[in-house]
């Protein structure tokens, strides 16, 4: 197929690069000219505008920051909408908030353009190894031509509903595996406190009810101690910015996903914000340290 693509970062530019080697056309537009250099060395077309690439491509992909990011491509001036033929589609692999996706989706479909919210899970490791996991919503007629680039970039792949769907999916599955990433932070440092080594604490957990992929994953550099590696904490705050204003119009309590949130912006104040989630265990040291010492810890 002609497919378009924004957004060639760490998640976007490997999904490119497996939709070249699978026979897709490859389309590809960036704000930055530079960062669809390697995609363009791999066989992709280079475009000057969104509208530009959605002329040429029935079928675009985006993969951006945050809503006004995707607004910005798809409703602005020179946008996707301005571009993309009756009967087109937009796929979103972006996290954002569900009322973005459903805006987006009721200024298509006014237009005749289909919308469809992918938000993926699996980092950039995910993306690299094509094993991502694709949590999608909107028209289920859309699943035959979906699946054509789902399986090339993911492993699995579920229809939450109709569109902002996939993106209540991504909310709850980031709610659960930073908690989760928290929960890690504070078992950790509960094992510090108590002179118990916890690579050896997350062992005898790892063979328990306790185990988790977060457990062997985040748990495992918290052990280590290498907060390089792995999702930026920044994202997940942004993340959980978005889920906790969705909860505030809907009227939901979310008490654990507020607290986890505060320490996420605590690591952000601590200039953590490009360090693996991870990093969580040094917002409870650093707070650990400062409350008995008194004295304020970079």
């Amino acid at each position: 197929m002609k497919i378009g693509f924004i957004g060639l970062g760490a998640m976007g530019r490997p999904m490119v690069e497996h939709l070249i080697k699978a026979g897709h056309e490859l389309h590809v537009w960036s704000r930055r000219p530079v960062s669809t250099d390697l995609a363009i060395a791999s066989g992709a077309t280079r475009h000057e505008s969104p509208q530009a690439l959605a002329r040429d491509c029935p079928i675009v992909c985006t993969n951006v920051f945050a809503d006004a990011d995707v607004e910005g491509v798809a409703l602005g001036e020179g946008g996707l909408i301005h571009g993309l033929p009756h009967g087109g589609l937009h796929i979103d692999f972006s996290t954002i908030s569900p009322s973005c996706a459903r805006r987006i989706a009721a200024r298509y479909r006014e237009r005749g353009i289909d919308f469809v919210d992918a938000p993926v899970s699996g980092g950039s490791a995910g993306a690299q190894a094509a094993s991502l996991a694709i949590m999608w919503g909107g028209s289920a007629a859309l699943e035959p031509t979906l699946e054509q680039i789902f399986g090339v970039i993911g492993k699995r792949w579920v229809r939450v509903g109709e569109a902002g769907a996939g993106q209540v999916a991504k909310a709850c599955n980031q709610m659960v595996m930073v908690a989760a990433i928290e929960a890690c932070a504070e078992a950790a440092h509960l094992a510090d406190a108590a002179g118990v080594d916890f690579a050896k604490v997350r062992q005898a957990m790892m063979g328990g009810s306790g185990a988790s992929r977060v457990l062997e994953v985040f748990g495992g550099r918290m052990a280590e101690r290498d907060f390089q590696a792995g999702v930026m904490s920044r994202l997940h705050q942004k993340d959980f910015g978005l889920l906790l204003g969705e909860a505030v119009k809907l009227g939901v309590p979310l008490p654990v996903a507020s607290s986890v949130c505060q320490q996420l912006n605590a690591a952000q104040a601590r200039g953590q914000g490009e360090r693996d989630t991870s990093c969580l265990l040094r917002v409870l040291e650093v707070a650990d340290t400062e409350f008995s010492t008194g004295e304020e810890v970079q």
